[in-house]
């Protein structure tokens, strides 16, 4: 399973981008199951409500929510990584968290956001 972040999301439904091919070819080829999380579609309908482009085809992506478990280990990743000085943002934990929770790799182009957590295939 793979869980895309969003700034993959970004870069493969952007039509100027010259990456974003690439991006869905590699998820393509890997062969597994994709999906992104609902705080993902959060962050990528935001930017594009922001700029007054289309939203439905985000909605329409295979997402897993945000829980309780989730939550725990996201305080916990954020907890541990800033005692180490090395702090994380909140919602790269969440994202970070339900990765790990579900045994997924993380899509991701911000590989130095994630980096310190421990547990967490990147793809």
């Amino acid at each position: 399973m793979i869980i895309l972040d969003s700034d993959i999301l970004i870069e493969i439904y952007d039509k100027k981008s010259m990456s974003g091919e690439a991006l869905l070819k590699k998820i393509e080829e890997s062969g597994d199951n994709f999906y992104t999380t609902t705080i993902n579609i959060q962050e990528v309908l935001y930017g594009l409500l922001k700029y007054a482009k289309q939203t439905t085809y985000m909605l329409q992506l295979p997402t897993i929510d945000y829980n309780k478990e989730d939550a725990r280990l996201a305080a916990e990743l954020e907890w541990k990584t800033e005692i180490k000085g090395r702090k994380i943002d909140r919602v790269d934990a969440i994202i970070a968290a339900i990765a790990i929770n579900h045994n997924a790799k993380l899509y991701t182009n911000n590989k130095k956001h994630f980096s310190n957590i421990p547990n967490l295939e990147l793809f």
